[in-house]
């Protein structure tokens, strides 16, 4: 893997506010080497560690992208959803940014008989064949409908399991990352100091709980899928 330069600056990770851990008895032990120091009762990410990781991320997804790999964005709680979609639509990644449905990846057959009644749904509901049926019938199917699209939207034309996924917290998505490590899909990951680095391929110690945080790992990531992407288009 050729290591290229993804232009992450230190500074703006500051401002980011990439530094900032858990409590420090919230801990993991594990998290020690990313860790460079305690500050007013939390521990502080050591960013050079991060940058490095960070790095290493964009040179795999890069990579990854420009020989036509898949990925999937995870990442459900309220501060990382709408940064989840936004990043994912632009690399045109597929993505997860509700609740997890136990078994998305681990029971793909079943998946893909849901994607399925969800695509044969939103044909059904533009062709106007909905409006065909019952009252009863279509106030049931469009609760269905809108189910499915909230939680498998993101997810609508993926049509097998993805080559990488891409966690936003990994306790919080812990259920997803267990899927992946049963599978073995490769895990970028977002880490704080209470989580354990040893559960993912490729960890980025990161505050996973600040929104602009989580938009400044998740813009490098894109930023090295779509360069991947273009050139994939580019030597297909």
């Amino acid at each position: 893997m050729i290591r290229r330069y993804w232009n992450i600056n230190l500074e703006e990770m500051l401002e980011a506010g990439v530094h900032f851990g858990h409590a420090i008895k919230k801990w993991n032990p594990k998290m020690a080497p990313y860790i460079s120091a305690k500050r007013k009762g939390i521990h502080i990410t050591n960013l050079i560690r991060t940058a490095r990781f960070l790095s290493e991320a964009c040179d795999l997804v890069f990579d990854a992208a420009s020989s036509g790999k898949k990925f999937l964005i995870v990442g459900t709680k309220k501060k990382a959803a709408d940064s989840v979609a936004r990043a994912a639509i632009r690399a045109r990644c597929h993505y997860v940014n509700k609740k997890w449905l136990g078994g998305i990846l681990t029971n793909w057959s079943t998946t893909e008989m849901r994607l399925q009644k969800f695509r044969d749904l939103r044909i059904d509901q533009k062709t106007g064949k909905l409006n065909h049926l019952p009252k009863r019938d279509v106030a049931r199917l469009k609760r269905q409908l809108s189910h499915l699209q909230k939680y498998l939207g993101g997810i609508k034309y993926m049509t097998g399991l993805p080559d990488i996924v891409i966690i936003v917290d990994q306790q919080e998505e812990y259920t997803a990352l267990r899927e992946c490590i049963t599978l073995g899909i490769p895990t970028i990951c977002l880490i704080d100091t209470n989580c354990d680095p040893d559960l993912t391929d490729i960890s980025i110690p990161a505050n996973d709980d600040a929104r602009a945080s989580i938009r400044f790992i998740l813009n490098k990531l894109v930023f090295a899928i779509c360069e991947g992407r273009s050139r994939y288009i580019r030597n297909p």
